[in-house]
Parts: C-alpha cells; structure tokens; sequence
C-alpha cells in the first residue's frame, strides 16, 4: 500500500487512537444495553434479510455494533483485532479516514451478507463487527505486509501479508463447505473486498 494515500503521517502514539477508543466503548456499551433487552436490538438493529418485514436500511450500519449477547468470545475477538491491527492504521489514516473505511467494510460486508442471505433463503439476524474487522485486517496486510504477527493457534510468527492470505483463504473455504454453521464468513469476505475496493480508490485519487 503506498504511503500517497493517507492524508497525513502518523503523529498520534497513544496506546489507543481514538476511532479505535470511540468503537471500543461505543461496542462495549452496545453489548452492556444486549444484556438489560437484548431482543429489542436484534429485532430493530441487526441485519435482517431484505423482503422481510424485519428489515430496514439502518441496519447495513447497526449490525456491526452488536454481538451475541449470550457468548462473550464473540465481541471480545472482533474487539481484540480491531485493537490489534487497527492501531496503527488510524495512525497512519488519520481519524476521519479511518472511520470512512472501518464503516465502508462494515457496510459492504452487510451487503454480501444481504445477497448471501437472498440466494440460501432463511430469515435469520446478522451482527457482529467482523466485516469491519477483516477489513482492517486487509488494510494491515496491505500497509505492513513484511511485519511478523503472532497466530494464537498455533503459536507461530507469520508475515502479515501471508496471514491476512491464509484467513482469506480459510474463510472463503468455510463458506463454501459450509463447516462454520452459524458464521457470516462471506459477509468476512465482502469486508474484505470493500475494503481493497476503497483503497484501490484512494489510490487513484492520490495520482491525479
């Protein structure tokens, strides 16, 4: 990723920038709110199939503030990666451009889901910010593709480059074999690619 897209240099070294500071409170309260009347969210905020009487426009953009309210790993992994590989990123975007693309994934990964969800038929809820998420994880691999990242399982040093390859590679294995039920791993790869597409934007704007 070249260096010509971003708006200014990194000036910011607090341990937490603030978009990423903001998602973090703002996801954690979010879930607080999913435990006090965690169906009234769902029914109104999460990402329903279009067609269907639960869904509206909002959504594209509310489903990725909430998670499973009865599973804590769910908000604590998206929340952990967005820390992770986010930080660096707003450091380098600035705050304003950060979020442009941290919301444009998450929107564009609600949109997979919605043809997803049109073409499996169903009517069943989305949530969660890991659109966002992938989606950074893409911009991290792309800005920093020799940086060494540590795999959890199993404890092994990978570039960056070739891990952001590897877990698209397994997601887009998972949705096609369908061995992750209950996982949107196309609305994954839909952040993904909105992601790469804005970048790819970015880019030729710079050039002009």
């Amino acid at each position: 990723m070249n260096d010509n897209i971003y708006r200014r240099r990194p000036t910011d070294n607090s341990a937490i920038p603030n978009i990423i500071f903001f998602l973090l409170v703002a996801n954690g309260l979010v879930f607080a709110l999913q435990q006090w009347n965690g169906n009234f969210l769902i029914v109104n905020f999460a990402l329903w199939p279009v067609g269907t009487p639960l869904f509206q426009p909002w959504q594209l953009l509310t489903y990725g503030f909430l998670h499973s309210p009865s599973y804590l790993g769910h908000i604590f992994w998206n929340m952990f990666g967005l820390w992770m590989f986010g930080r660096d990123l707003e450091r380098m975007m600035g705050p304003k451009r950060f979020l442009i693309y941290y919301l444009t994934c998450v929107i564009g990964a609600g949109i997979v889901q919605l043809i997803v969800a049109g073409t499996q038929g169903g009517i069943y809820p989305t949530l969660g910010a890991s659109g966002g998420v992938f989606g950074i994880l893409l911009a991290f691999g792309m800005a920093f593709p020799n940086r060494m990242v540590m795999l959890l399982i199993p404890p092994i040093p990978m570039r960056a480059k070739y891990f952001v390859i590897g877990y698209g590679l397994l997601e887009f294995y998972l949705g096609v074999s369908g061995n992750e039920p209950g996982v949107a791993n196309f609305a994954h790869l839909g952040g993904m690619l909105f992601g790469f597409l804005l970048i790819q934007y970015w880019k030729k704007s710079a050039k002009r």
